[in-house]
């Protein structure tokens, strides 16, 4: 077996810190090390195909594989644990590639070529992805080749050994003389054995995203895809798998996630013997790429994260990964400027004189960030409601007749208030998306996703863009440099207000991602300094890869505060709240009509990255009013612990009245508590809150007793809040170490 080590002589013989013996290999077997994780696989002598060992808590050896009865139809390599399973040579479990070659046949035959470990992590071309200094992370790359199709396959493991986690890709390439087209692609593969597991996935809908669902892996399939050619509201692309005993703090826990924004699916699969695969890629019904002689495909990454310290070990793994390693803005470790949205208060219905007011009433509040919403343009089409104008971003002639530059700088002339800065700037877009009454479409009716002579189907009004042709993405690039060179535009919020129906074909949607990526890359590069948000109805494409690119993005359209909750931690298993944007609007709330106090409001949103308001300043009550100012300071307090710190999900609102969450500071030095009660209650008491993450030989003073206890005290006898009887109740309660 050939080995290539990409470790220069000067680095093997300095020891890299961290990371130096993450990747090791002896006689084909190969031991990828974190922390508190192992991940095994070997090359099998016969065949040259790679079987899965192990992937959990760390383990250096290789023992021998479960002993099962070879008889019937189930021989071969169906009774195996395989790391990148293909079709039709005795495995009779879904594939992790799947190739119709030239010849019309869809067998492939990959055995073990060559490998490579490198230090530090490549990029993948055109697609986002985790990234890492030599000391962070190591790769190793295995080359797999059939030799009856003449295709290569590079599978590419990296291990980020500070987090625990795996992240996993692959090339093809095709040496033939002809196209060959992939059926299935899955980015993460691996075979479990016959544990006992459950799977946690998130499922919802528009203004109802991010629910934990949790089902038994029985015999079958256990598993769901995207369809919408987006990652979507209905499913979101991660899912865990955990022991039935795990809990937030102990057990185990396999968190896997696709950074991806298209179509995908996502499969637990038990077979007879027990073993479990695990794949992760590509939705089948959005694949279908052909790949023409000479060319390469690159697999999307998955990120697997392994924790025995229960789903909350999980997502801090996520978090911090997500922070230090994913997300690439300038934004992301920064704290956020306090915005208002003019969406609420005043929908389409404006000129720039009643936005200018609008500014002025939010700087008086201390606002930081004016953000104009929907309806700013078209001219032949004015944007006055959702039928029509998307497309023609020129800025409407009745609504703003010197354009933006005048209007803007009157928006950045105010001063925040008790501050020496600037009003700033944002401005509301949606790039993706023509409605059927506009300039664009009319000259190029062509652009859109559609199906030869199929109606084209609408939803809200509109049509989707194809970003997979180059001139679109020249469009919306040069449309959006236009609109920021134009003014001092500091903050944009990317809409996408519906998923893809009509297709030309089903590698369309890939396609499109990937025009997607290009052209956001370009503007998040060549704009560095603007603040990006990513919007999708809400929720519909809160995923890693555009948590690659912009640093937060919206999510939910649903501003109900209890909703929120539960919208706000289903969103945490994977993604840090740093990344969430959250606001406070007006009641009684526009989706839900419920009436909540603007305390129990702030505080929900408070607990993201980017905090704001949706609301018209001039119709808060008396009461509203007057909370404002300690809002405003408690959030410019409590909003960097939020963007760099630790998060603990303490209660859920779906198993208790009394939710709560936890912010720790990295040095363990501070923490801040949200606590919630949904509804009034006599009896029974409210159980004791019991906190996470603190030193447990420290002490630390609380805010709400105005006494010092212990770490441990905290922690195992946890204290009691003074709740009153009332419906909608919170507090927000800070520990200092003393």
């Amino acid at each position: 077996m050939k080995a290539g080590l990409g470790v220069s002589a000067l680095a093997a013989l300095a020891g890299l810190a961290l990371g130096q013996n993450a990747i090791t290999e002896n006689s084909g077997n190969f031991t990828l090390t974190a922390d508190g994780m192992s991940y095994l696989f070997h090359v099998d002598q016969a065949s040259g195909d790679l079987f899965s060992d192990h992937f959990g808590g760390p383990s250096t050896d290789f023992t021998p594989p479960a002993q099962i009865y070879q008889g019937g139809w189930s021989d071969g390599l169906t009774n195996v644990r395989r790391e990148f399973p293909d079709v039709g040579r005795s495995d009779f479990r879904l594939p992790a590639i799947h190739i119709q070659h030239a010849d019309g046949n869809t067998v492939s035959a990959f055995a073990y070529q060559s490998h490579e470990i490198l230090q530090g992590k490549p990029s993948l071309p055109g697609l986002p992805a985790t990234y890492g200094e030599d000391a962070d992370v190591s790769t190793v790359q295995v080359t797999l080749y059939d030799n009856y199709s003449d295709v290569t396959a590079v599978l590419s493991y990296s291990v980020f050994p500070k987090y625990n986690a795996v992240a996993r890709s692959f090339q093809l390439h095709n040496n033939g003389s002809d196209e060959i087209v992939i059926e299935r692609a899955y980015s993460f593969s691996a075979d479990l054995p016959n544990l006992d597991l459950e799977m946690i996935e998130l499922q919802g809908d528009w203004a109802a995203e991010m629910n934990r669902v949790k089902r038994k892996v029985q015999y079958g399939e256990t598993g769901f895809r995207s369809t919408e050619g987006y990652s979507s509201h209905i499913h979101n692309p991660f899912f865990a798998l955990v022991s039935p005993t795990t809990t937030e703090t102990t057990g185990e826990a396999w968190g896997f996630n696709l950074v991806y924004t298209g179509s995908f699916a996502a499969t637990a699969e038990r077979f007879s013997h027990g073993f479990i695969r695990v794949l992760l890629g590509l939705n089948p019904l959005h694949s279908s790429l052909h790949l023409a002689p000479g060319d390469t495909f690159t697999s999307p990454e998955a990120v697997a994260v392994y924790s025995s310290e229960g789903l909350g070990g999980m997502s801090r793994s996520f978090h911090n990964l997500y922070k230090n390693h994913l997300s690439r803005g300038v934004q992301t470790k920064q704290t956020r400027p306090i915005l208002l949205n003019s969406w609420e208060g005043l929908g389409f219905d404006y000129n720039e004189s009643s936005l200018v007011t609008l500014a002025g009433e939010a700087e008086a509040l201390g606002i930081e960030l004016f953000v104009n919403d929907d309806g700013w343009f078209g001219t032949e089409y004015p944007r006055d409601n959702d039928t029509m104008g998307l497309g023609d971003w020129t800025p409407n002639p009745a609504k703003f007749p010197d354009g933006l530059g005048p209007y803007v700088n009157d928006v950045n002339n105010y001063t925040v208030l008790n501050s020496t800065s600037k009003l700033q700037f944002g401005l509301w877009m949606e790039p993706e998306m023509v409605n059927p009454n506009s300039t664009l479409y009319h000259e190029h009716p062509d652009w859109v996703l559609h199906s030869g002579q199929h109606v084209r189907t609408l939803t809200r009004n509109q049509l989707v863009l194809n970003l997979a042709l180059p001139e679109v993405q020249e469009f919306v690039l040069s449309t959006v440099h236009r609109i920021l060179d134009s003014a001092n535009i500091q903050y944009i919020k990317w809409d996408n207000n519906r998923g893809i129906h009509e297709m030309p074909s089903p590698a369309t949607d890939h396609a499109y991602i990937l025009g997607l990526y290009r052209i956001i890359d370009n503007l998040t590069t060549t704009y560095p300094d603007v603040l990006w948000e990513g919007c999708a109805s809400g929720g519909g494409r809160f995923d890693a890869g555009l948590l690659h690119y912009w640093p937060q993005s919206w999510a939910s359209d649903d501003t109900d505060a209890s909703n929120r909750l539960t919208i706000q931690l289903g969103t945490s298993l994977a993604y840090p709240p740093s990344a969430m944007g959250c606001h406070v609007s007006a009641v009684p709330n526009g989706i839900t009509n419920r009436n909540i106090s603007i305390t129990y409001r702030a505080h929900v949103a408070e607990m993201c990255g980017s905090f704001g308001f949706e609301l018209n300043p001039s119709e808060l009550s008396a009461e509203e009013s007057a909370a404002i100012p300690s809002i405003m300071a408690e959030a410019h307090k409590v909003n960097p612990i939020v963007i760099t710190g630790d998060f603990y999900r303490l209660a859920l609102p779906d198993e208790t009245n009394w939710p709560a969450a936890q912010f720790i500071s990295n040095d363990t030095n501070t923490a801040a508590v949200f606590a919630f009660q949904q509804k009034a209650t006599v009896k029974p008491a409210a159980p004791p809150l019991r906190l996470q993450g603190l030193d447990p030989q420290a002490r630390y003073w609380n805010s709400v007793d105005n006494v010092t206890y212990s770490g441990a005290t905290y922690a195992n006898a946890g204290i009691n809040l003074p709740w009153a009887t009332a419906d909608y109740q919170s507090m927000l309660v800070w520990l200092y170490k003393q």
